[in-house]
C-alpha cells in the first residue's frame, strides 16, 4: 500500500498519509534513519491486522533518489537462511545444518552454521545508510554490536571460525565499510576483529514492492 510520510512519532511509530487521510504505522527499524524518515517520502505499508497491535500497519519500504530501500531491520536473518538453503552464499557453502539465536559468551549470536571441520559463528547486521555508493554501518551508536563483534572475536581466538554480514537493503551499495564518524567503537572493533581472523563480508539486496532478496556480494573496505 502506497503512502507518504509524515513524520517519525518515536524509535518505533511514524505518522503516515494514506489516501488524504493521517495513520500511525509501526517502523520496525531502531536506526536513525535521517535521510530516509523525511517529510514527504514516498513510501510502502503492509496492512497487518492483529487485535494486539497499537498500529495496523509496517513500514516496509522508502523511496530515496528513486531507490526502494527496505527498512525492516528483522529482514536480514531471514534473507540470510533463505539463501543458506539455496546454497547461494559462497562463502558459506559447503555448510551442513545450521541454528539459529544461538547463545555465545553474553550474548545471541545470529547463525551457527556446521561446516567441515567444525562449526562457524555467524552474526548479521541490517545496513540502510548508503553514501557516494557505500553502505555505512551504523548509522548510530550501539554498544550491543559492539559486543557481538568481541565475542566473534574471542572465538577466532580459540581457533573457531566467526564471520560477520552486513545486509545493505538495497540494490546501489558499491562497496561497504564501518562508519567510524557515527560509532568510533564499533568500527575499530571491527577492523580488530577482522586482522584477528574474524570474516567480514556484506551483502545487497534486490528490493521490489512484491519481495526482497540477497543480491549482489561488495567488497568490504576496513581501511
Amino acid at each position: 500500500m502506497s503512502a507518504r510520510l509524515v513524520r517519525r512519532d518515536n524509535r518505533f511509530r511514524v505518522t503516515v498519509e494514506v489516501g488524504g487521510r493521517q495513520v500511525a504505522a509501526h517502523l520496525p527499524n531502531s536506526g536513525r534513519l535521517t535521510e530516509l524518515l523525511t517529510p514527504g517520502r514516498p513510501c510502502w505499508l503492509e496492512p497487518i491486522a492483529s487485535p494486539r497491535r497499537k498500529t495496523g500497519y509496517d513500514l516496509r519500504l522508502v523511496v530515496f533518489a528513486g531507490v526502494l530501500v527496505s527498512v525492516d531491520a528483522r529482514l536480514p536473518n531471514p534473507l540470510l537462511a533463505e539463501a543458506l538453503e539455496e546454497d547461494r552464499l559462497i562463502p558459506f557453502q559447503g555448510y551442513t545444518a545450521y541454528r539459529r539465536e544461538v547463545t555465545l559468551g553474553q550474548s545471541r549470536i545470529d547463525f551457527q552454521l556446521q561446516m567441515p571441520g567444525g562449526p562457524l559463528w555467524m552474526e548479521s547486521k541490517s545496513v540502510t545508510l548508503v553514501e557516494r555508493g557505500v553502505a555505512l554501518f551504523p548509522d548510530a551508536p550501539t554498544g550491543r554490536g559492539t559486543r557481538h563483534v568481541e565475542e566473534l572475536m574471542r572465538v577466532a581466538g580459540h581457533g573457531h571460525r566467526a564471520a560477520i554480514v552486513f545486509v545493505v537493503q538495497r540494490p546501489d551499495a558499491l562497496c561497504f565499510s564501518p562508519h567510524s564518524e557515527a560509532d568510533p567503537a564499533f568500527s575499530e572493533a571491527l577492523r580488530l576483529a577482522a586482522h584477528r581472523g574474524v570474516d567480514v563480508h556484506a551483502w545487497t539486496c534486490q528490493v521490489d514492492r512484491e519481495a526482497i532478496a540477497i543480491g549482489e556480494e561488495i567488497p568490504v573496505e576496513l581501511a
